[in-house]
């Protein structure tokens, strides 16, 4: 009977794995992959241009040394660097129709994709994202007018950010596709 019993749970156990990495259960006796689960955190985020007065230094190269790459490129602030280390992929996850009127999350959502923390932000910064946007990528806001997405951007604050991989940073991907293809997402996600 015991034997039995222990057949009949091992058809329902669920191999432990480490976080973002996908799991196999065992359904019907195959086994299947199970969606990852993903560490979360909520922060505020903001938005820069590589442009000299927003940077420290060169603008074009960012605090690890990798091209200021507007496409996949995102700062954090020093108090996540153990959360957050250099080379972790994100994901927003969030409400893009924010209550907050300094959030215009939803005006530049389409342009984020998955972003590499591969730059700083300056010390008295905490909790806190900075999505690096093109100088010349402009996006309309409310009452018809353009302005460049950092810009548009804002303030946002409690916004959820998922860690989805992490790459290795002396071989950065430099586009949305090239990122995806390092982390293994589906091509669902390229912008």
């Amino acid at each position: 009977m015991t034997g039995l019993l222990a057949t009949a749970l091992t058809g329902f156990f669920v191999y432990a794995t480490l976080p973002g990495t996908t799991t196999l259960v065992s359904v019907n006796k195959q086994e299947v992959p199970e969606e990852p689960t993903y560490e979360t955190l909520q922060v505020a985020m903001t938005a820069y241009n590589a442009v000299e007065e927003q940077t420290d230094g060169d603008p074009h190269i960012t605090a690890i040394g990798a091209l200021s790459d507007p496409d996949i490129i995102a700062a954090r602030s020093p108090d996540l660097a153990e959360k957050l280390p250099y080379g972790t992929v994100i994901e927003i996850v969030a409400d893009t129709n924010p209550t907050d009127p300094r959030c215009g999350l939803s005006a530049v959502h389409d342009l984020i994709g998955y972003r590499v923390i591969a730059d700083a932000m300056n010390a008295r910064m905490r909790n806190k994202i900075d999505i690096l946007f093109p100088t010349d990528k402009d996006v309309t806001v409310g009452g018809g007018r353009t302005v460049n997405a950092a810009v548009a951007l804002g303030m946002c604050k409690d916004i959820t950010i998922r860690i989805v991989g992490h790459v290795d940073i002396s071989h950065m991907p430099k586009t949305q596709a090239q990122l995806v293809k390092a982390i293994g997402k589906d091509a669902l996600a390229v912008r």
